[in-house]
């Protein structure tokens, strides 16, 4: 079941957006070159390169993607829209409504610059920030119809003994608001399975997805948590799971084991933690996808007191498992783009026929290439461009390179 917010997207002036366009001379990753025609927000057909322009008719629009690679577009599984870009901040965290959305809107464009046209936020609600936060990352979603689909995750901070009354009627707040997902941080509170009891209480109740912060360090703690959490419909998200990967192997696997039985999805992060700087293990994403257990990476933190850093770069995020954990690169991206869309219960995108025309175009003919130099990107939501990242380097002239026949993508040498 998608999450509930995820209605079919108008377009920018609110309406479905049902232009045809065409895209010409893209390469796929087994090796052809097509054309893809999109319209009414799906792929229409897939041709051999030039096949389709005559087809398509004159008022089509064409995009010219010689030199491209075009790939399902990734989603951002983890993001925190209401914290990200304050890195810069002096003092304490302000919850100041339109700063919210500033930063909230700023992020989630980047991210759609990234290729990212889902995203999930997990937004803080309850204690001092109340519900203001969650209703200006709302305003944001709203504000984005058309270029990209942001979900909120409501995250409580307490939910069991006197204290956690609060937090539960602030969560029911939450989706009476327009929250899609029930969330939060089991391992802060006091009874972490009582956290989890209610969580999973409430997402039933509304029918709903529940997407929970965990380090997984606790074996006997995630046990729990997998067995209450199996057959739970539409499903159970936990992230970073980083402390899975200090556990004895044979303690991670049987975890790995017991989360796959009960259908979990584990988003990590090879970006860096989200809860403290001083945190930057990541799920071992071998053992866990070994075991069965579906594995979608998100970025976390953007730009804020937990990761300084942080980009937001789905591709990113690709690269790091392939080129730190060992992943095949066609595993890593699927990690941030098929996987990542099933963990938002978003239907599966392929260059075909038929399918949701979700898609980014990277400059490059080969994935493992792209995900190493992931310059130029042309971004495709709901069968139309919704942004474009163009890059070019300048060298100046080098007499003795003169002769080697060097590729070069400036117009000529820097003075």
């Amino acid at each position: 079941m998608p999450d509930r917010q995820q209605q079919p997207p108008p377009s920018s002036s609110g309406q479905t957006d049902t232009s045809a366009l065409l895209l010409c001379g893209a390469r796929l990753t087994d090796g052809r070159s097509v054309d893809v025609r999109l319209g009414d927000g799906r792929i229409e057909a897939v041709g051999t390169a030039g096949s389709l322009a005559g087809a398509s008719g004159a008022l089509a629009a064409k995009v010219d993607l010689d030199g491209f690679l075009l790939l399902p577009a990734p989603a951002e599984a983890h993001a925190h829209s209401d914290t990200a870009l304050t890195a810069d901040g002096d003092g304490p965290l302000a919850y100041d409504d339109q700063e919210i959305q500033r930063r909230a809107t700023e992020a989630a464009l980047l991210q759609l610059g990234h290729g990212a046209t889902a995203l999930r936020s997990h937004v803080r609600v309850g204690d001092v920030q109340g519900l203001d936060a969650l209703a200006a990352v709302l305003q944001v979603r709203r504000s984005l119809r058309g270029l990209a689909e942001l979900t909120t995750v409501a995250m409580p901070r307490l939910l069991t003994g006197a204290a956690g009354a609060d937090g539960l009627a602030m969560l029911r707040d939450a989706l009476k608001m327009g929250a899609s997902v029930v969330g939060g941080c089991p391992d802060a509170d006091p009874d972490p399975t009582g956290y989890v009891e209610a969580v999973l209480e409430l997402a039933s109740e509304h029918g709903c997805p529940v997407d929970l912060h965990t380090d997984a360090a606790d074996p006997a703690r995630l046990a729990r948590l997998a067995a209450m959490a199996g057959g739970l419909r539409p499903g159970v998200t936990l992230g970073p799971c980083g402390g899975l990967g200090g556990l004895p192997t044979e303690v991670a696997s049987r975890a790995a084991d017991q989360l796959a039985a009960a259908g979990v999805t584990v988003v990590c992060l090879p970006q860096g933690g989200c809860a403290s700087a001083d945190v930057r293990a990541t799920a071992p994403v071998r053992l866990l996808r070994s075991a069965g257990v579906r594995v979608a990476a998100g970025s976390g933190a953007l730009r804020d007191v937990s990761n300084l850093v942080g980009r937001g770069d789905p591709l990113e995020a690709a690269y790091l498992l392939a080129s730190l954990h060992g992943l095949r690169p066609e595993d890593a991206y699927e990690a941030v783009s098929c996987a990542a869309r099933a963990a938002l219960g978003l239907p599966e995108v392929r260059v075909e026929a038929g399918f949701p025309a979700e898609l980014l175009a990277v400059r490059g003919d080969r994935l493992d290439g792209v995900l190493s130099l992931a310059y130029s990107r042309i971004v495709v939501h709901r069968g139309r461009v919704v942004a474009r990242t163009s890059a070019v380097r300048e060298y100046c002239n080098s007499a003795s390179a003169s002769g080697l026949d060097l590729p070069r993508q400036g117009r000529g040498g820097l003075s």
